[in-house]
């Protein structure tokens, strides 16, 4: 697969893996996990830690894209920004979830929730409700409101999430953010900020029986993938980008 990097100004694969028990905390077991995924990727040296006992290694963010991971309280994550390919920062999650249950002793009845999320960043300076709405239109039931004579649109964050399971714990969920204020709205001083799109496969819950994070994980890329390439880039992506061009 390839990176969907053109398809944004910034694009990112993150993984997220929620623990139910707080993971281990002693220097030893940090840096053991660390260590090991450091040996997979040489380029992740610059360590350092958060308050709230969080710790992160990643490589050097002035090249434009970097791996990075953490080791939080509840949280394990993950994460490759701008990656040459869907499938090298797939298998950087891969080597997380191969790696931490041996190092910070997380069994699979574990598991609160592990993510897997696909972003996409776009640049722009202006209204992003406004944007959102001429790009993408509004839901028949709500369009009317758009034209209302004198309002201007100041809060537009659709969502949308599928269960692909009885039990609603294997889910999908497409995400809009915003990030233009009412005072910017209000003074026409904007920013160029980040309107982002964001496709995350989650997993609910402990594990079944003899299933590991890794399989879970190949399971939420695979609907991920299904999501994306046959409806997020045609009927989201793509449609945004060519509003933006046209500004």
């Amino acid at each position: 697969m390839n990176s969907y990097s053109s398809l944004s100004d910034d694009f990112y694969v993150n993984m997220n893996l929620s623990t139910e028990m707080e993971l281990p905390s002693s220097r030893e077991t940090v840096l053991h996990f660390f260590e090991q995924m450091q040996k997979h990727y040489p380029e992740m040296r610059n360590f350092y830690s958060r308050e709230k006992g969080s710790f992160i290694l990643e490589e050097d963010k002035d090249r434009g894209n970097y791996r990075w991971c953490t080791v939080e309280p509840q949280r394990v994550c993950s994460g490759y920004v701008n990656p040459e390919s869907v499938e090298a920062a797939v298998e950087q999650h891969r080597q997380a979830l191969e790696i931490a249950p041996y190092a910070l002793s997380i069994s699979a009845l574990d598991c609160e929730a592990l993510d897997l999320l696909f972003g996409f960043d776009f640049n722009y300076r202006g209204n992003h409700n406004q944007l959102i709405a001429e790009a993408l239109g509004i839901c028949p039931a709500l369009d009317r409101f758009s034209s209302l004579p004198g309002a201007t649109i100041i809060n537009n964050e659709p969502n949308i999430t599928f269960a692909f399971d009885e039990e609603c714990r294997l889910q999908c969920r497409l995400s809009i953010e915003p990030r233009t204020s009412a005072y910017q709205i209000r003074t026409g001083e904007y920013q160029e900020e980040q309107l982002s799109v964001y496709v995350t496969a989650r997993q609910y819950g402990s594990l079944p029986a003899g299933q590991t994070y890794v399989e879970t994980l190949d399971r939420l890329q695979e609907i991920s993938h299904d999501i994306i390439e046959n409806y997020v880039i045609e009927a989201i992506l793509q449609p945004l980008a060519r509003a933006i061009a046209l500004k």
